[in-house]
């Protein structure tokens, strides 16, 4: 379990085949590893993964075929966004977040408002009905709350007209912060990225459902 608070920027150094996916070297940046070991569990880029090895001041990762096919930025070198697993007694910043990649989205929209950026996501149109405004929502693994939630009927901005037909979307606002400690601030209009909606909504959906099959 994490909280979508990003502890470093780090970067995945070389990726190699293997015989059920990919294997993962990582340069950690500013993540201390004097209490990982192997078996912990790290989200890189949102997604939980299990450190394989630690050798060099690197932190190794197996990803398997189906990680790679359900999300993006896992399968080549680059920036990515790294949280250690939450402790019991650590302070939940963020929100609860499980590092499971509920789908792929893609940027519409990174405009600046002043100092800040709001950032418009295209999401896959099941997903909608976990994002509510003022909930939050992970975006490669950083918790953000959002700030507008638009089915495409609702689009009337040339931004949010950009919605695919099979797709719904959300806005954030991103401060300063923000886009300087996490790889959000590089993001471009056609960027993918990692999302997963919050697993209280995801929880309060199936009862919602449950009930409504009585």
């Amino acid at each position: 379990m994490f909280s979508g608070m990003v502890a470093a920027v780090g970067r995945i150094e070389t990726v190699t085949p293997t015989a059920g996916g990919v294997r993962l070297r990582v340069s950690p940046g500013g993540l201390t590893l004097d209490d990982v070991a192997l078996g912990d569990s790290i989200a890189v880029n949102g997604c939980c993964l299990t450190v394989v090895a630690l050798d060099g001041g690197q932190l190794a990762f197996d990803v398997s075929a189906e990680s790679l096919r359900c999300t993006v930025g896992l399968g080549e070198p680059g920036a990515v966004n790294l949280e250690k697993s939450l402790r019991l007694a650590d302070r939940l910043g963020g929100h609860l977040v499980t590092g499971h990649v509920d789908g792929v989205g893609r940027v519409l929209g990174f405009e600046a408002l002043g100092d800040n950026r709001r950032l418009t996501v295209a999401m896959p149109a099941p997903l909608a009905r976990f994002v509510a405004q003022k909930g939050s929502v992970s975006v490669q693994g950083v918790s953000l709350t959002v700030n507008r939630v638009d089915d495409r009927a609702l689009a009337a901005d040339p931004v949010l007209a950009a919605i695919p037909a099979d797709h719904s979307a959300f806005q954030v606002n991103l401060i300063p912060h923000t886009l300087a400690v996490t790889t959000l601030g590089a993001l471009v209009p056609g960027a993918s990225v990692n999302l997963e909606v919050d697993l209280l909504a995801r929880y309060a959906a199936r009862f919602n459902e449950t009930d409504a099959g009585h």
